[in-house]
Protein backbone atom coordinates (compact mmCIF):
# COMPACT_ATOMS: atom_id res chain seq x y z
CA UNK A 1 0.00 0.00 0.00
CA UNK A 2 1.33 3.44 -0.97
CA UNK A 3 0.79 6.33 1.42
CA UNK A 4 0.40 9.95 0.36
CA UNK A 5 -0.26 11.98 3.53
CA UNK A 6 -2.04 14.90 1.83
CA UNK A 7 -4.20 12.60 -0.27
CA UNK A 8 -4.98 10.31 2.67
CA UNK A 9 -6.00 13.21 4.93
CA UNK A 10 -8.33 14.46 2.20
CA UNK A 11 -9.83 10.98 1.82
CA UNK A 12 -10.40 10.64 5.56
CA UNK A 13 -12.07 14.06 5.83
CA UNK A 14 -14.37 13.44 2.86
CA UNK A 15 -15.27 9.97 4.15
CA UNK A 16 -16.07 11.34 7.63
CA UNK A 17 -18.25 14.04 6.05
CA UNK A 18 -19.96 11.42 3.88
CA UNK A 19 -20.64 9.22 6.92
CA UNK A 20 -22.36 12.13 8.71
CA UNK A 21 -24.52 12.88 5.66
CA UNK A 22 -25.38 9.20 5.14
CA UNK A 23 -26.38 8.73 8.79
CA UNK A 24 -28.44 11.94 8.74
CA UNK A 25 -30.15 10.79 5.54
CA UNK A 26 -31.07 7.46 7.14
CA UNK A 27 -32.49 9.12 10.26
CA UNK A 28 -34.14 12.08 8.48
CA UNK A 29 -35.51 10.61 5.25
CA UNK A 30 -35.28 6.81 5.26
CA UNK A 31 -36.76 6.18 8.70
CA UNK A 32 -39.35 8.93 8.40
CA UNK A 33 -40.59 7.51 5.11
CA UNK A 34 -40.40 3.91 6.30
CA UNK A 35 -38.18 3.08 3.31
CA UNK A 36 -35.78 0.23 2.60
CA UNK A 37 -32.94 1.74 0.55
CA UNK A 38 -31.44 -1.55 -0.65
CA UNK A 39 -27.99 -2.99 -0.02
CA UNK A 40 -26.66 -3.62 3.48
CA UNK A 41 -28.39 -0.46 4.75
CA UNK A 42 -31.80 -1.56 3.56
CA UNK A 43 -31.30 -5.13 4.77
CA UNK A 44 -30.18 -3.82 8.19
CA UNK A 45 -33.32 -1.69 8.50
CA UNK A 46 -35.45 -4.61 7.33
CA UNK A 47 -33.94 -6.92 9.98
CA UNK A 48 -34.44 -4.25 12.67
CA UNK A 49 -38.12 -3.87 11.75
CA UNK A 50 -38.67 -7.64 11.63
CA UNK A 51 -37.14 -7.93 15.12
CA UNK A 52 -39.29 -5.08 16.45
CA UNK A 53 -42.56 -6.23 14.88
CA UNK A 54 -42.39 -9.99 15.35
CA UNK A 55 -40.06 -10.42 18.34
CA UNK A 56 -40.39 -7.03 20.11
CA UNK A 57 -36.61 -6.71 20.22
CA UNK A 58 -34.68 -3.53 19.41
CA UNK A 59 -31.40 -4.36 17.68
CA UNK A 60 -28.76 -1.61 17.29
CA UNK A 61 -28.11 -0.59 13.70
CA UNK A 62 -24.34 -0.87 14.22
CA UNK A 63 -24.32 -4.58 15.12
CA UNK A 64 -26.48 -5.70 12.20
CA UNK A 65 -24.78 -3.49 9.61
CA UNK A 66 -21.27 -4.59 10.59
CA UNK A 67 -22.24 -8.26 10.46
CA UNK A 68 -23.86 -7.88 7.04
CA UNK A 69 -20.75 -6.17 5.69
CA UNK A 70 -18.40 -8.97 6.78
CA UNK A 71 -18.55 -10.89 3.49
CA UNK A 72 -18.43 -7.76 1.23
CA UNK A 73 -15.38 -6.55 3.20
CA UNK A 74 -13.70 -9.92 2.62
CA UNK A 75 -14.42 -9.57 -1.11
CA UNK A 76 -12.86 -6.10 -0.98
CA UNK A 77 -9.65 -7.27 0.72
CA UNK A 78 -9.38 -10.36 -1.47
CA UNK A 79 -10.22 -9.01 -4.90
CA UNK A 80 -10.32 -5.18 -4.97
CA UNK A 81 -7.63 -3.53 -2.83
CA UNK A 82 -6.54 -3.41 0.81
CA UNK A 83 -6.34 0.37 1.19
CA UNK A 84 -9.61 0.78 -0.70
CA UNK A 85 -11.27 -1.67 1.69
CA UNK A 86 -9.78 -0.07 4.82
CA UNK A 87 -11.23 3.31 3.90
CA UNK A 88 -14.53 1.60 3.14
CA UNK A 89 -14.45 0.03 6.61
CA UNK A 90 -13.97 3.51 8.08
CA UNK A 91 -17.09 4.65 6.21
CA UNK A 92 -19.10 1.60 7.30
CA UNK A 93 -18.16 1.87 10.98
CA UNK A 94 -18.69 5.65 11.21
CA UNK A 95 -22.05 5.50 9.42
CA UNK A 96 -23.23 2.66 11.66
CA UNK A 97 -22.26 4.37 14.93
CA UNK A 98 -23.61 7.78 13.87
CA UNK A 99 -26.92 6.24 12.76
CA UNK A 100 -27.41 4.93 16.30
CA UNK A 101 -26.24 8.15 17.96
CA UNK A 102 -27.60 11.14 16.07
CA UNK A 103 -31.24 12.14 16.60
CA UNK A 104 -33.75 12.01 13.77
CA UNK A 105 -35.24 15.21 12.35
CA UNK A 106 -38.42 15.26 10.27
CA UNK A 107 -38.33 17.60 7.26
CA UNK A 108 -41.43 16.26 5.50
CA UNK A 109 -43.84 13.35 5.76
CA UNK A 110 -44.46 13.26 2.00
CA UNK A 111 -43.18 9.81 1.02
CA UNK A 112 -42.63 10.70 -2.63
CA UNK A 113 -40.48 13.72 -1.73
CA UNK A 114 -38.59 11.58 0.78
CA UNK A 115 -37.97 8.91 -1.88
CA UNK A 116 -36.64 11.40 -4.44
CA UNK A 117 -34.54 13.69 -2.26
CA UNK A 118 -33.38 10.89 0.03
CA UNK A 119 -32.31 8.94 -3.05
CA UNK A 120 -30.44 11.97 -4.42
CA UNK A 121 -28.54 12.40 -1.16
CA UNK A 122 -27.79 8.67 -1.04
CA UNK A 123 -26.41 8.75 -4.60
CA UNK A 124 -24.32 11.83 -3.79
CA UNK A 125 -22.76 10.18 -0.73
CA UNK A 126 -21.96 6.97 -2.63
CA UNK A 127 -20.39 9.04 -5.43
CA UNK A 128 -18.24 11.02 -2.96
CA UNK A 129 -16.95 7.79 -1.43
CA UNK A 130 -16.17 6.26 -4.82
CA UNK A 131 -14.33 9.41 -5.90
CA UNK A 132 -12.21 9.02 -2.76
CA UNK A 133 -11.62 5.35 -3.67
CA UNK A 134 -13.86 3.88 -0.99
CA UNK A 135 -17.42 2.60 -0.76
CA UNK A 136 -20.36 2.82 1.61
CA UNK A 137 -20.18 -0.97 1.94
CA UNK A 138 -22.57 -3.78 1.15
CA UNK A 139 -23.50 -4.22 -2.49
CA UNK A 140 -21.14 -1.40 -3.53
CA UNK A 141 -18.27 -3.86 -3.06
CA UNK A 142 -20.03 -6.29 -5.38
CA UNK A 143 -20.63 -3.55 -7.96
CA UNK A 144 -16.95 -2.52 -7.92
CA UNK A 145 -15.82 -6.14 -8.14
CA UNK A 146 -18.07 -6.83 -11.14
CA UNK A 147 -17.13 -3.53 -12.80
CA UNK A 148 -13.41 -4.31 -12.47
CA UNK A 149 -13.89 -7.83 -13.83
CA UNK A 150 -16.21 -6.92 -16.70
CA UNK A 151 -14.84 -3.43 -17.40
CA UNK A 152 -18.36 -1.96 -17.46
CA UNK A 153 -20.62 -0.09 -15.07
CA UNK A 154 -22.33 -2.80 -12.97
CA UNK A 155 -24.38 -0.61 -10.63
CA UNK A 156 -27.56 -1.42 -12.59
CA UNK A 157 -26.98 -5.10 -11.76
CA UNK A 158 -26.83 -4.15 -8.09
CA UNK A 159 -30.07 -2.18 -8.53
CA UNK A 160 -31.71 -5.43 -9.71
CA UNK A 161 -30.33 -7.29 -6.66
CA UNK A 162 -31.68 -4.57 -4.37
CA UNK A 163 -35.14 -4.97 -5.86
CA UNK A 164 -35.13 -8.54 -4.51
CA UNK A 165 -34.58 -7.16 -1.00
CA UNK A 166 -37.33 -4.58 -1.55
CA UNK A 167 -39.71 -7.30 -2.74
CA UNK A 168 -39.19 -9.14 0.55
CA UNK A 169 -39.96 -5.90 2.41
CA UNK A 170 -43.11 -5.54 0.33
CA UNK A 171 -44.30 -9.04 1.23
CA UNK A 172 -43.73 -8.44 4.95
CA UNK A 173 -44.66 -4.80 5.45
CA UNK A 174 -46.74 -3.67 2.48
CA UNK A 175 -46.05 -2.86 -1.14
CA UNK A 176 -46.47 0.91 -0.97
CA UNK A 177 -43.26 1.44 1.03
CA UNK A 178 -41.42 -1.13 -1.09
CA UNK A 179 -42.42 0.64 -4.31
CA UNK A 180 -41.39 4.01 -2.90
CA UNK A 181 -38.10 2.39 -1.92
CA UNK A 182 -37.56 1.37 -5.55
CA UNK A 183 -38.00 5.05 -6.51
CA UNK A 184 -35.43 5.92 -3.81
CA UNK A 185 -32.97 3.34 -5.17
CA UNK A 186 -33.53 4.29 -8.81
CA UNK A 187 -32.95 7.99 -8.05
CA UNK A 188 -29.79 7.11 -6.14
CA UNK A 189 -28.47 5.03 -9.07
CA UNK A 190 -29.13 7.81 -11.61
CA UNK A 191 -27.29 10.37 -9.47
CA UNK A 192 -24.42 7.90 -9.16
CA UNK A 193 -24.26 7.45 -12.95
CA UNK A 194 -24.20 11.24 -13.43
CA UNK A 195 -21.41 11.89 -10.92
CA UNK A 196 -19.19 8.81 -11.01
CA UNK A 197 -17.89 7.90 -14.47
CA UNK A 198 -14.91 5.62 -13.93
CA UNK A 199 -16.63 2.67 -15.60
CA UNK A 200 -18.07 4.71 -18.47
CA UNK A 201 -16.01 5.26 -21.63
CA UNK A 202 -15.81 7.88 -24.35
CA UNK A 203 -14.36 7.60 -27.85
CA UNK A 204 -12.08 10.41 -29.03
CA UNK A 205 -11.62 11.39 -32.67
CA UNK A 206 -8.83 13.98 -32.90
CA UNK A 207 -7.89 15.71 -36.16
CA UNK A 208 -4.33 16.94 -35.72
CA UNK A 209 -1.07 17.75 -37.46
CA UNK A 210 0.89 16.43 -34.46
CA UNK A 211 -0.40 12.85 -34.09
CA UNK A 212 2.60 11.45 -32.22
CA UNK A 213 2.57 14.24 -29.64
CA UNK A 214 -1.20 13.77 -29.16
CA UNK A 215 -0.81 10.00 -28.72
CA UNK A 216 1.90 10.57 -26.13
CA UNK A 217 -0.30 13.03 -24.24
CA UNK A 218 -3.17 10.51 -24.16
CA UNK A 219 -0.85 7.79 -22.90
CA UNK A 220 0.63 9.96 -20.13
CA UNK A 221 -2.75 11.11 -18.77
CA UNK A 222 -4.81 7.93 -19.15
CA UNK A 223 -2.34 5.09 -19.78
CA UNK A 224 -4.36 4.26 -22.93
CA UNK A 225 -3.02 3.80 -26.42
CA UNK A 226 -4.32 5.32 -29.63
CA UNK A 227 -4.53 4.60 -33.35
CA UNK A 228 -3.32 7.06 -36.02
CA UNK A 229 -5.47 7.14 -39.16
CA UNK A 230 -4.55 8.93 -42.38
CA UNK A 231 -7.20 11.08 -44.03
CA UNK A 232 -7.84 14.02 -46.30
CA UNK A 233 -9.48 17.32 -45.42
CA UNK A 234 -12.51 17.80 -47.69
CA UNK A 235 -12.21 21.62 -47.75
CA UNK A 236 -8.49 22.15 -48.48
CA UNK A 237 -7.89 18.64 -49.91
CA UNK A 238 -4.75 18.24 -47.84
CA UNK A 239 -3.54 15.34 -45.71
CA UNK A 240 -4.89 15.12 -42.19
CA UNK A 241 -4.15 12.69 -39.36
CA UNK A 242 -6.93 11.41 -37.14
CA UNK A 243 -6.06 9.99 -33.73
CA UNK A 244 -8.59 7.46 -32.45
CA UNK A 245 -8.68 6.45 -28.77
CA UNK A 246 -11.07 5.25 -26.06
CA UNK A 247 -10.63 6.59 -22.52
CA UNK A 248 -12.54 6.60 -19.26
CA UNK A 249 -15.25 9.27 -19.09
CA UNK A 250 -13.77 10.34 -15.74
CA UNK A 251 -10.49 11.19 -17.51
CA UNK A 252 -12.05 12.75 -20.60
CA UNK A 253 -11.57 16.43 -19.66
CA UNK A 254 -7.98 15.87 -18.52
CA UNK A 255 -7.16 14.06 -21.77
CA UNK A 256 -8.70 16.82 -23.91
CA UNK A 257 -6.70 19.48 -22.02
CA UNK A 258 -3.51 17.49 -22.57
CA UNK A 259 -4.33 17.10 -26.28
CA UNK A 260 -4.92 20.84 -26.66
CA UNK A 261 -1.64 21.52 -24.87
CA UNK A 262 0.11 19.25 -27.38
CA UNK A 263 -1.66 20.76 -30.38
CA UNK A 264 -3.73 23.93 -29.78
CA UNK A 265 -5.20 23.59 -33.28
CA UNK A 266 -6.43 20.03 -32.77
CA UNK A 267 -10.10 19.33 -33.52
CA UNK A 268 -11.52 16.97 -30.88
CA UNK A 269 -14.78 15.04 -31.09
CA UNK A 270 -15.75 13.17 -27.91
CA UNK A 271 -18.48 10.53 -28.26
CA UNK A 272 -19.99 8.43 -25.48
CA UNK A 273 -19.17 4.75 -25.95
CA UNK A 274 -22.22 2.51 -25.60
CA UNK A 275 -20.47 -0.86 -25.66
CA UNK A 276 -16.84 -1.93 -25.56
CA UNK A 277 -15.31 -5.32 -26.29
CA UNK A 278 -11.63 -6.12 -25.88
CA UNK A 279 -8.83 -5.09 -23.54
CA UNK A 280 -9.38 -1.78 -21.77
CA UNK A 281 -7.11 -0.62 -18.97
CA UNK A 282 -8.75 0.22 -15.65
CA UNK A 283 -6.61 1.70 -12.89
CA UNK A 284 -6.76 -0.82 -10.03
CA UNK A 285 -7.88 0.21 -6.54
CA UNK A 286 -5.07 0.56 -4.01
Amino acid sequence: MNFDVKKDVKRILVICFSAVIMAANIKTFVRTGGLYPGGATGLTILIQRIAEMFFHITIPYTIVNLLLNAIPVYIGFRFIGKKFTLYSCLMIVLTSILTDLIPGYVITYDTLLISIFGGMINGLVISLCLMMEATTGGTDFIAIFLSDKKGVDSFNIVLALNIIILSLAGILFGWDKALYSIIFQYTSTQVLHALYKKYQQVTLFIVTNKPKAVCEAISIVSNHGATILEGEGSYEHCERNVVYSVVSAAENKKVIRAVKDSDPNAFVNSVRTQQLSGRFYQKPAD
